[in-house]
């Protein structure tokens, strides 16, 4: 707690303005002020709280703000098919998207989240603790998720406390602590003790 993370995945979302520091991407700087110009930037976030409206249903919550049209109309059709689609391109079935968000559990709001971040078209996207409310075989759907997306070629910053998380998903560790980088390694360089060592100073 306290070392930043939140804080710089909020940076990278356009939610906060950094006072300090570059934010690079593809060697170009950039800086993002408001979430709209990251989604641009094809950078989606998908944060510990979630973001959707209860009394929408799945398409609805994805597409917020951005619904397809038929003239003065939303096109709910449409929406509806492409949310389907989104869906059954991460692996999803379970989930329809007339369902409304508030008869969903909390892993399939995890999904739900995801897939909206999915949608812009994102390059990268940034997820901060996705399993801290998550069970066992909950866990294990979302591996299949960021496996997924891993193959499609789309870059994930995987934010998490949990060890095992961190040595099945990432390629590459960066340990914070207290707001400043410690360490950045290839995973297959670190085991269990020596990130412990890194992220307690001891």
């Amino acid at each position: 707690n306290g070392a930043g993370k939140s804080t710089l995945m909020k940076v990278l979302a356009g939610v906060y303005q950094p006072d300090a520091g570059t934010v690079l991407l593809e060697g170009q700087e950039v800086r993002f002020s408001h979430p709209t110009k990251a989604h641009e930037a094809g950078l989606s976030s998908v944060f510990q709280e979630f973001n959707l409206l209860p009394d929408r249903t799945v398409a609805e919550n994805i597409y917020l703000g951005r619904e397809p049209r038929r003239g003065m109309l939303v096109n709910k059709a449409l929406m509806n098919s492409k949310t389907e689609e989104l869906l059954e391109s991460l692996g999803i079935t379970a989930i329809r998207p007339t369902r409304q968000v508030r008869s969903l559990t909390v892993a399939e709001q995890q999904v739900v989240e995801i897939a909206k971040a999915v949608s812009y078209d994102a390059r990268i996207i940034s997820m901060d603790e996705p399993t801290a409310a998550l069970a066992g075989a909950e866990v294990e759907l979302l591996y299949g998720i960021v496996a997924r997306l891993r193959q499609r070629g789309t870059a994930i910053l995987y934010v998490s406390h949990r060890l095992r998380e961190v040595f099945d998903l990432c390629d590459v560790i960066t340990v914070l602590k207290d707001g400043k980088v410690v360490s950045t390694r290839p995973a297959s360089e670190l085991d269990d003790a020596q990130l412990v060592r890194l992220m307690v100073g001891r």
